[in-house]
């Protein structure tokens, strides 16, 4: 059996790899690429004929794991897609609003084409009745279930630990001379993550993929994380001014609302005002709420998101609603996408707040080289947000501690838990992360290390 490394492969993004046994082939994940080009690099074609796929496992529906997944249904597959039960519920409302972005994207530069003088039609990459056309093909499994894709070839998918519904992937197949299994880490959660349980461990494989986002640090501990983000809220208050959080509609949303609901059982805030300015949360955080199989015991008993004692919580889902939070100039905190600021409503409260010094931007996630996001991290003076060159005064905060990725060590503890001794082949991460982390993979665990380049192919 070959696989090949078509994304995420000395990089973040575009999660993707092809599996080809002489029976069947197999995509473990079909994620679209966020960065710089993103838009030329997601149209072009698949490295692979997409009518020749078997299946399509999905470890979880962050887009970057899923986001081509249309494209590829809209350019023949006829297979089947295999994710976990909350991962195909999120699925729905994550494809069908990524392609009404990419439908208002293109609608919005073919118009300034025209007004240019230039006959260019942009078209998005795919719409939302391509998204329809996918949602058929998926199939709904469970934790810890053996399921057979075919003769000799068969997986399970373990909890990751990262977000509601990701899986890390077990394949069984036959080898040489035995039964072989590969292991797809998908992104590992860290330990202690609010809402859901702790990642599942894995004790014996023949190869491991293992992400590497965080793979050269050490995360803040949470706690500590928690009491920066309830100072970085007071000072801002203080100042007069708003907090604007960019966040990912799921996962990230739903566990800072769990955090700031914390704040007020535990009497840090007599009130507060909360807007989560994202129709897309709004379904994610239902999507959480009908899932509470999958809830750590802690959070079965506190996970409630309503406006009560003392939390004033608003979802935001029309334009209109979104316009008017600009009118409002102090004591908000407004959560919206995207998490690296590259779309979503976010900018607009940028261009309302990021200038002035009493507001304050507090990054929670890993941002991506080549976003708005990781230009403003990286200590820029002024970025370019809707069309304007502004002046970056608002004070600005990265939480590491909230990251639903494990750091260097849990990642080390994760795969340490391993007894065969695996080939470790190390993807999802910036190149120099992942060549770091391989050479201490080496050092403290003694296992034989790959490090792919896209395309990069793998007897196994």
């Amino acid at each position: 059996m070959k696989i090949r490394f078509l994304g995420t492969a000395r990089t973040v993004t575009g999660s993707c790899y092809h599996i080809v046994s002489d029976k069947m082939e197999i995509l473990v994940d079909c994620g679209m690429y966020q960065g710089k080009d993103a838009d030329s690099i997601n149209k072009k074609p698949f490295d692979f004929d997409p009518e020749k796929i078997d299946y399509l496992i999905v470890t979880h529906a962050h887009l970057d794991h899923s986001g081509l997944i249309p494209k590829l249904v809209a350019e023949g597959f006829k297979g089947r897609i295999i994710a976990t039960t909350a991962t195909a519920d999120l699925l729905e409302i994550m494809l069908l609003d990524s392609a009404h972005i990419q439908e208002k994207d293109a609608e919005w530069m073919t118009k300034k084409s025209f007004r240019q003088g230039k006959d260019i039609v942009y078209e998005p990459l795919y719409n939302e009745e391509d998204v329809r056309n996918a949602l058929p093909f998926i199939d709904r499994k469970t934790y810890n279930e053996l399921e057979e894709l075919g003769p000799g070839i068969s997986y399970r998918f373990l909890d990751a630990g990262h977000i509601l519904g990701s899986g890390t992937l077990e394949i069984y197949y036959k080898g040489m001379e035995k039964r072989k299994k590969i292991v797809f880490s998908g992104d590992v959660g860290k330990n202690g993550n609010p809402i859901i349980n702790d990642p599942q461990h894995v004790e014996e494989a023949d190869y491991v993929v293992v992400e590497s986002t965080y793979g050269n640090r050490l995360h803040k501990g949470l706690k500590e994380s928690i009491d920066e983000l309830e100072d970085a809220i007071r000072a801002t208050f203080k100042k007069g001014g708003n907090v604007l959080i960019p966040a990912f509609a799921v996962g990230r949303t739903q566990d800072i609302l769990y955090i700031l609901n914390m704040f007020l059982r535990e009497g840090r805030f007599k009130s507060l005002d909360v807007y989560v300015d994202s129709p897309l949360a709004d379904k994610a955080t239902k999507i959480y709420m009908s899932h509470p199989e999958f809830f750590d015991a802690e959070a079965l008993e506190n996970f409630r998101f309503r406006s009560s004692d003392g939390m004033h919580l608003h979802f935001t889902t029309t334009v209109e609603e979104s316009q008017k939070l600009n009118k409002i100039k102090s004591g908000a905190i407004i959560i919206a996408g995207s998490g690296m600021c590259e779309g979503g409503r976010i900018r607009h409260h940028f261009k309302h707040n990021i200038w002035r010094p009493e507001c304050s931007v507090i990054f929670t996630g890993f941002q991506v080289r080549g976003t708005l996001g990781r230009h403003i991290v990286d200590g820029a003076k002024t970025a370019r947000i809707l069309g304007e060159e502004m002046a970056i005064r608002a004070k600005v905060y990265t939480i590491g501690g909230f990251s639903a990725h494990a750091d260097q060590k849990e990642l080390l503890e994760w795969l340490g838990t391993f007894k065969t001794n695996p080939e470790v082949i190390i993807v999802h991460g910036e190149e120099g992360i992942e060549l770091e982390f391989e050479k201490v993979v080496k050092e403290r665990l003694n296992l034989i290390t790959h490090v792919p380049h896209k395309g990069d192919e793998m007897e196994i």
